[in-house]
C-alpha cells in the first residue's frame, strides 16, 4: 500500500515547476489531488500527467489572495473528492526591487499572495481537516506544508517584499501547529535554498559559481527535492513533526 492511499491533497501553485513536482510526487505516493494555480487551463498539463499514471486529480482555478474564491476552492474540492488531508501552500511570486524604489503595489502584490493566500488556505481546510476521523472514530486530522524560502530566514538584498513573505509563512506556521496540534493537524514548513530552474539556468558562469561557493553540496536543489521533503511531512512517517521549518539547502545555512 503507497504511504499516501486513500489521502486527498490539495497543491497551490501547481501547474508548473515546484508545485507540479509536489503534485506529482504526492500522486505517484497514492494521494488524489487537487491542482490549483490561477487559471484553470494551467493546471491541465499536470492534471493530464497524473492520470496517465493512473492516480486522480482535477485542476482548479483560484486566486489564493481572494477570500471567496479560496473558500470556494475548497468546498469544490470537498465536494469532489470527499474530504482534505494535505494542504501545500505553495503558490508565490515574487517582485523584486530595493526597497526604496519598492511600489505600494509590487510589496502587497507579493503578500497577498504568498502570505495571505498561506493564511486563506489554511483557515478554509482547518476545520474540514478537524472532521477526519478513521472507521473507528479515530481522530485523523492533516498535514499542512507551506513552501517558505531560505531567504525568509536569512534575508535577501533587492527582496523586502518578498523575504518579508516568506518570513511571515515560517512564523503564522508556528503558530498553526500551536493552535491546531490538539485536533491532530500537523503544520510544517519547507525552506528551499537554490533550485535549479529556467532563471538558474541562464544565470553567467561567475554568477552560478558564487552562488555555489555558498552551498556545502556544491549543486542547486531540484524540484524534486523539494517534493520528496513534502511526500514525507504529508504522510505518517512524520506523525510526531510539527511547527517545524525543514531547510533543503544543501547546507547554505543551518
Amino acid at each position: 500500500m503507497k504511504k499516501l492511499e486513500g489521502m486527498v491533497a490539495i497543491v497551490t501553485g501547481a501547474a508548473r515547476g515546484i508545485g507540479a513536482a509536489i503534485a506529482k510526487r504526492l500522486a505517484a505516493d497514492g494521494a488524489a489531488v487537487a491542482v490549483c494555480d490561477l487559471n484553470q487551463e494551467w493546471c491541465e498539463e499536470t492534471v493530464n500527467e497524473i492520470a496517465s499514471s493512473g492516480a486522480k486529480a482535477k485542476g482548479y482555478g483560484v486566486n489564493v489572495a481572494d477570500s471567496a474564491q479560496v473558500d470556494a476552492c475548497v468546498k469544490s474540492v470537498i465536494a469532489d473528492f470527499g474530504k482534505v488531508d494535505i494542504m501545500v501552500n505553495n503558490a508565490g511570486i515574487t517582485k523584486d526591487g530595493l526597497l526604496m524604489r519598492m511600489s505600494d503595489d509590487d510589496w502587497d502584490a507579493v503578500i497577498n499572495v504568498n502570505l495571505k493566500g498561506t493564511f486563506l488556505f489554511t483557515r478554509a481546510v482547518s476545520r474540514p481537516m478537524m472532521k477526519n476521523k478513521s472507521a473507528d472514530g479515530t481522530l485523523v486530522g492533516g498535514s499542512i506544508i507551506n513552501i517558505a524560502s531560505v531567504v525568509g530566514i536569512m534575508g535577501n538584498a533587492g527582496q523586502a517584499n518578498y523575504t518579508a513573505s516568506k518570513g511571515g509563512v515560517i512564523s503564522l506556521t508556528k503558530t498553526t501547529a500551536k493552535e491546531l496540534g490538539s485536533r491532530n493537524i500537523r503544520c510544517n514548513a519547507i525552506a528551499p535554498g537554490f533550485i535549479q530552474s529556467k532563471m538558474t539556468d541562464v544565470l553567467p558562469e561567475d554568477v552560478r559559481k558564487a552562488y555555489m561557493d555558498t552551498i556545502p553540496l556544491k549543486r542547486f536543489g531540484t524540484v524534486d527535492d523539494i517534493a520528496n521533503a513534502v511526500a514525507w511531512l504529508a504522510s505518517n512517517e512524520a506523525a510526531y513533526i510539527t511547527g517545524q521549518i525543514i531547510s533543503v539547502n544543501g547546507g547554505m545555512i543551518g
